[in-house]
């Protein structure tokens, strides 16, 4: 996995390339929404990218995480399908349903069912590499979903942005090993809390991910001001196994950064264990592929630490081949 990790800023240069070269075909109708299916690896993608360009979008953005499509999406619904694996059960699930209510589809994937039913019904398909875990993929998918909402002229193009985040990612890579490990070493037998501010909760939702994939450590996420009104009421009881890691952008709203204030004040009642996560860029794409780079080796340095194989999902693929034996 360390080796995957360390590819990222190669890899985004492979999904621009990919991005460029996207041939889509003209939408049925004028686009009035816009629905992303994905799950795990292959749908965080979805929720950064949504985070990244709603306030810009022209039309409202959905994600989905199950089996089925909501009533309203129509022929004026563009649908982005992205499974990395193109087999990903319940993302074949909602393909089939927005097949029946004649959505535009586009399908982001490397292969599997996916692909075949998209040459199938003659839709767009965007092929990333396969091969690889699809939580390592993630710039792959988030490339092609952002070049497909500008494809279709609901945002700008977002690659003058990620090519800039390359460089960032580039020119930090040694500070930001170093401070991974550093924060890995204070994670250690530890709970992460994990919070962020505003609208850039799918990078909290990421790190959690790649913490419980990759680390193979339990943690939970919430985002500020809506934890203000519900999860700061549960901080109650000392608790010197939570360590709290705040998301902190240049760009975060001067309300909430009030809000964190007050919050740090009530978490030092009960944990020590505090530390907010500074996000360098000049703009929140560059921003949102620092943060995810730097998560993703916080999670690989804190496996390599545990002693554990960041690539080992045994209980994933037992929970798959034991449903594949259900109905």
């Amino acid at each position: 996995m360390n080796d995957l990790v360390a590819a990222f800023p190669s890899q985004l240069q492979k999904a621009t390339e990919i991005a460029k070269a996207q041939v889509l075909l003209p939408a049925k109708s004028e686009i009035h929404h816009v629905f992303i299916s994905g799950l795990g690896g292959s749908g965080i993608g979805g929720t950064i990218a949504r985070e990244l360009v709603e306030k810009d979008c022209k039309v409202p953005i959905l994600t989905n995480k199950d089996y089925f499509a909501p009533s309203f999406i129509n022929r004026h619904t563009l649908c982005i399908i992205c499974s990395y694996s193109g087999n990903t059960e319940e993302t074949v699930s909602v393909l089939e349903k927005v097949l029946e209510k004649d959505a535009h589809v586009v399908c982001i994937t490397s292969g599997g069912k996916i692909a075949e039913m998209a040459k199938e019904h003659h839709l767009s398909l965007v092929l990333i590499p396969p091969g690889m875990p699809p939580r390592s993929c993630i710039g792959y998918s988030m490339v092609q979903i952002l070049e497909v909402l500008s494809r279709y002229s609901l945002t700008q193009s977002s690659l003058p942005d990620i090519e800039k985040g390359m460089q960032l990612l580039v020119s930090e890579q040694m500070q930001i090993r170093k401070t991974a490990a550093e924060i890995a070493g204070k994670l250690m037998g530890k709970m992460p809390v994990i919070y962020s501010l505003g609208n850039t909760e799918g990078i909290s939702v990421r790190f959690r991910q790649q913490i419980n994939e990759n680390s193979k450590v339990l943690c939970w996420h919430h985002v500020i001001p809506e934890m203000n009104h519900n999860e700061l009421v549960g901080w109650t009881t000392p608790n010197h196994d939570l360590f709290v890691l705040v998301w902190r952008y240049p760009f975060d709203y001067s309300r909430s950064i009030k809000r964190l204030e007050i919050c740090r004040e009530v978490f030092a009642k009960y944990t020590p264990h505090y530390l907010e996560l500074s996000v360098k860029g000049n703009t929140p794409v560059e921003c949102a592929l620092y943060a995810i780079h730097l998560g993703d080796w916080i999670s690989c340095e804190l496996a390599d630490l545990r002693g554990v194989d960041a690539m080992d999902i045994q209980v994933i693929d037992h929970l798959k081949s034991t449903l594949e034996k259900v109905s």
